[in-house]
């Protein structure tokens, strides 16, 4: 008799070990296709287990969630690094799905000193992205020092969070090393994982003290709202997390221009990698986002080529005075990104328990935009296709010097990325083909509409 319990295949999707995640996402294909049909929803903005995911979901679950649900397109985006990226570009060819990788970080834009833009109560500071990335820098270059350099500084600042925040708990102290760093498969923890790592350590209380009074008291609430609390881990891990972390917690600490890299810096480097430095928006109430025009042609400036809109935090909102403001805001930056020409980027992020899987963009309020999300995901992709096997990023000099305006250069990639989602037959072709030819094939193809790939 067999004693072993069955393998949950899906679940090992989620092992920090690579070739164990490969072997599901094998044993998942081998059963044949039972993927939706696909539309036109897209998630182009999704955290894996790499930085910080709601479900702690690899780069290959996150794929085959996306293939499953007939997702148009996925984009993965951790902090800080580029752990998932091969693995994700590979399960995307695998699984006949149309991919792109980020990386997303924060910023110190002194332009904006005086003004808070998109991190409440911290001016200057600001979240921003690179995308587009579909290679590792090469090992002992300065790409590659940079890249290294923001995990070990993300790092850093993790560590004297933690230092902050154990003299106030003492019950709860936790060893980073110990704790944190092995919630991830490539210790590259975050604010996240410290705040999952305390309530863990609570959840082990020895001293006889009911959980929910010992929270209640931290708190500052009631035990019969902690108790529902508990109940509900990630409201817990929120609470905790503005009582710990966030501005006013006794954790917090107020960054300063040193804090984080410079915002030129930053997008030299993403620029440098051949990825798009890509403009971050959270929904114009800010100071530094009420101008949005401002904002768009300081970043332009800098080197930015891209925007990024989390959709949901913009329309799906109970107060209907709030919502007309924001859908109002998301309206008036959707109109300055088409007359820049900005490709844009939507997502959920999956960061946090109750965000939707995907925007639905034949809702109410997001039907108005589709073309602009599909025609943003198509440019990014075309210009993830056109790096990897062509050399010929968007940001490249070859791309550039043929498509000087942005306009012609956004008709081209979307041509690319909107052929049939790279398979591993149509990657083996463009490789054997090497750059030249690879990059002449792509042109065909997105002349003709569909794959000029030769059998």
């Amino acid at each position: 008799m067999n004693t072993h319990a069955p393998i949950d295949t899906e679940a090992q999707l989620d092992a920090f070990e690579p070739t164990l995640r490969r072997e599901a996402l094998n044993r998942l294909m081998a059963k044949g296709p039972e993927h939706a049909d696909t539309g036109h929803n897209i998630n182009m903005h999704i955290h894996s287990f790499f930085s910080y995911n709601a479900e702690n979901w690899s780069p290959s679950h996150i794929a085959w969630a996306c293939r499953q649900r007939g997702l148009y397109a996925a984009g993965l985006i951790d902090f800080d690094v580029l752990d998932g990226m091969e693995e994700f570009l590979d399960a995307g060819e695998r699984l006949g799905l149309r991919v792109n990788v980020g990386l997303e970080t924060r910023v110190y834009y002194p332009e904006f000193a005086d003004k808070e833009i998109d991190s409440p109560g911290e001016p200057g500071v600001h979240y921003i992205d690179g995308i587009g990335f579909y290679r590792l820098p090469p090992e002992g270059s300065k790409e590659a020092d940079t890249l290294a350099a923001y995990r070990r500084n993300a790092q850093a600042r993790n560590v004297a969070l933690v230092n902050r925040i154990n003299p106030h708990v003492p019950d709860i102290a936790i060893d980073y090393d110990r704790d944190v760093v092995t919630l991830v498969p490539a210790g590259a923890p975050t604010e996240r994982h410290i705040i999952a790592a305390y309530v863990n350590k609570a959840e082990q209380f020895t001293t006889g003290r009911p959980l929910a009074l010992y929270w209640a008291c931290l708190l500052g609430v009631d035990p019969e709202i902690v108790e529902q609390w508990i109940a509900d881990r990630p409201t817990l891990e929120e609470k905790v997390r503005a009582r710990f972390a966030k501005r006013g917690g006794f954790g917090y600490e107020q960054p300063s221009d040193h804090t984080f890299p410079p915002m030129d810096e930053f997008c030299a480097w993403v620029r440098a990698c051949g990825a798009i430095p890509m403009e971050s928006w959270l929904d114009g109430t800010s100071d530094g986002e009420r101008n949005a025009e401002q904002l768009l042609e300081t970043s332009i400036g800098k080197g930015c080529e891209a925007f990024n809109i989390i959709p949901d935090r913009n329309w799906n909102i109970r107060d209907p005075d709030e919502k007309a403001i924001k859908v109002s805001n998301l309206r008036r930056v959707v109109d300055l990104c088409e007359q820049h020409h900005l490709p844009i980027n939507i997502g959920t992020e999956m960061n946090k328990r109750g965000l939707p899987f995907v925007d639905d963009l034949d809702g109410p309020v997001l039907s108005g935009f589709r073309e602009s999300f599909i025609r943003g995901a198509r440019v990014l992709v075309g210009h993830t296709i056109c790096g990897r096997f062509a050399e010929a990023g968007y940001v490249s000099d070859a791309a550039i010097r043929e498509f000087p305006d942005r306009q012609d250069r956004n008709i081209f990639f979307a041509a690319v990325g909107a052929l049939n989602p790279v398979t591993c037959r149509i990657a083996d072709r463009l490789r054997d083909a090497g750059p030249s030819r690879a990059y002449s094939m792509l042109r065909d193809s997105a002349a003709r509409g569909a794959w000029m790939i030769e059998p």
